[in-house]
């Protein structure tokens, strides 16, 4: 089925990849969550991994795998592990591959909630440097013999720099460190990441692959680019004979099973089910940003767009050379005078909630509640100002988004 379009292959994946019984062309949920062995050395065998099969549905069901399949065939991977959210699977992977005496290099622009994660990190021993990732130059300079890993976003939440994420990627396996990509902003119909040498890559399924604003999930795919025998932190338990499936199962024993982050079945089924209209969704939205950020950009009570499909954008060029489309997110500056909660209270059609990649249209004020905890001098450094909003471009008929503006700028 390689040889298929990406569509294609997209809404055929689950009945062709997992082949579910009966003619079926989804997978069936399966809500078992013990799983019986006629033989008792068969379980054993699984439990020992010299055998494949399910043992109990916190590690692994059908249903999950079923999503693991499709999620790693779009990506060309070795792999994919699934998660409760893109949270856990972050968690899960930084604190199943790295320890205490390890230092990662992190993007400077990292969204609130990852930042967060990154105190604990800190305070379990791993020091942390954190930089501005569009520039390779300040990737080099915190390098540090203990260094194991590169961990950036694409795009980043919400003032849209980019990553120079094909020198990092190439300087990464050079110095025989892990790329770890968080590309929640781009899916995999937007962003080829085994193009720039990732060696994981870490996403929400909430967002842009599920799609509708109902159903949690993460994931994280090893694009099959890493030696993990070059990888002195996986433990001798799980230096099984597949070189290549190393740091999936060090996750998946350490990060999914023994944290607990586990996807539910009914959830893996929603995901696959969203993820069939993906392309579609992506065209429609990043269609519809580019326009709006165009209309806003000339706007007289808006004093800057952050958008990379803007040509003024400092990373234009290279988002244009990396991405099949500019994204969704789409943040921008007020004129001075204009209050964001009170705009953001005028608009009738853009809903006000925090949330990304939905088919409708979402804005919320940036300073004061996702990055509320970050202090004044951490917002400053990842480009945040107190007047600006974030939207999550949905795919409403463009003259009905902008109708929406128009009135909300009225009253100001």
């Amino acid at each position: 089925m390689n040889n298929k379009g990406f569509t294609t292959r997209l809404i055929h994946a689950d009945r062709l990849i997992n082949q579910p019984e009966s003619g079926a062309v989804h997978q069936a949920t399966n809500n078992s969550v013990l799983f019986e062995f006629k033989r008792a050395q068969e379980l054993v065998d699984v439990f020992q991994g010299k055998q494949t099969g399910h043992v109990y549905s916190r590690s692994s069901s059908s249903s999950t795998v079923a999503l693991q399949n499709i999620l790693n065939n779009l990506e060309g991977g070795a792999g994919a592990v699934t998660f409760a959210t893109g949270m856990a699977a972050i968690t899960a992977t930084m604190l199943s591959l790295f320890k205490a005496g390890d230092h990662l290099i992190l993007s400077r622009f990292l969204f609130g909630n990852t930042r967060s994660l990154t105190e604990t990190m800190e305070s379990l021993g791993i020091s942390l440097s954190f930089v501005d990732v569009t520039d390779l130059t300040k990737v080099e300079k915190v390098l540090q013999v203990n260094t194991k890993a590169v961990f950036l976003e694409t795009i980043a939440n919400p003032v849209t720099q980019v990553a120079d994420l094909t020198a990092i990627g190439r300087w990464c396996s050079a110095n025989q460190l892990l790329f770890i990509i968080d590309t929640t902003m781009t899916p995999p119909n937007l962003f080829d990441a085994k193009s720039v040498l990732a060696s994981l890559t870490i996403s929400s399924l909430t967002k842009y692959i599920a799609g509708h604003g109902n159903v949690l999930g993460g994931a994280v795919v090893d694009c099959g680019t890493f030696d993990w025998s070059k990888f002195d932190n996986i433990l001798d338990i799980y230096r099984g004979a597949a070189v290549a499936q190393w740091g999936l199962t060090q996750i998946r024993k350490r990060g999914l099973r023994d944290m607990g982050g586990t996807l539910a079945p009914d959830s893996a089924h929603a995901i696959s089910v969203g993820l069939e209209t993906l392309v579609l969704r992506t065209q429609r939205i990043c269609d519809n940003a580019l326009r709006l950020a165009r209309y806003l950009q000339s706007h007289p009570k808006i004093a800057k767009v952050y958008y990379p499909g803007l040509a003024d954008h400092p990373q234009h060029a290279r988002a244009k050379e990396l991405f099949k489309g500019f994204g969704g997110i789409l943040s921008l500056d007020l004129a001075d005078g204009i209050d964001p909660i009170a705009f953001l209270d005028q608009l009738k059609l853009v809903i006000c909630a925090t949330h990304l990649g939905d088919t409708r249209t979402l804005a919320l004020p940036v300073a004061s509640t996702i990055y509320f905890e970050s202090s004044a001098e951490q917002r400053k450094q990842m480009g945040v100002n107190d007047n600006m909003i974030r939207m999550s471009i949905g795919i409403e008929d463009f003259e009905d988004l902008v109708s929406d503006f128009d009135q909300a700028f009225s009253h100001f």
